[in-house]
Formats: C-alpha cells, sequence, structure tokens
C-alpha cells in the first residue's frame, strides 16, 4: 500500500530531479534510494529465501569455483 507525503526540497534540487530523473518519475527515484536504509527487513527475508533455493546456491557455488581457476593464471 502506498502513502501520500509532501516533502520540502531547494528549488535547485528539484529542477536537478525533474531534469534527471523526469517530472513522473522522482517518487519512484526518492523510494529507490530510500529503500535500503529504511526497509532492511526486506532484504534479510530477500537473502533468506535466496539461500532457501538450493538450485540457484549450488549454480552459484558451481560459479564462484570455476572463478577459483581464473586466480591460478593471475600475475603476483
Amino acid at each position: 500500500m502506498q502513502k501520500r507525503m509532501t516533502i520540502s526540497i531547494d528549488e535547485t534540487v528539484y529542477d536537478g530531479l525533474v531534469r534527471v530523473v523526469g517530472r513522473r518519475k522522482i517518487s519512484r527515484f526518492l523510494e529507490d534510494l530510500a529503500r535500503p536504509h529504511v526497509a532492511q527487513d526486506d532484504l534479510a527475508a530477500a537473502y533468506q529465501a535466496m539461500a532457501a533455493d538450493t538450485e540457484r546456491e549450488h549454480e552459484a557455488l558451481e560459479w564462484s569455483n570455476a572463478l577459483i581457476g581464473d586466480v591460478n593464471d593471475a600475475p603476483r
């Protein structure tokens, strides 16, 4: 569920947001910036869900193990 909020920002900042992000996209842009700082429970749940996906974890392990061979060829 979304909530409506009114904020006050400097005119220069607002003009920059309109120029860079676009007038109808500012809300989503600010939400995407704030989410990692205030919705950390969602991140923990997402990590738990990923860890529970055994097929994905197996593929990730294979990928990371394949990278170890690349290190052997790296100059020291």
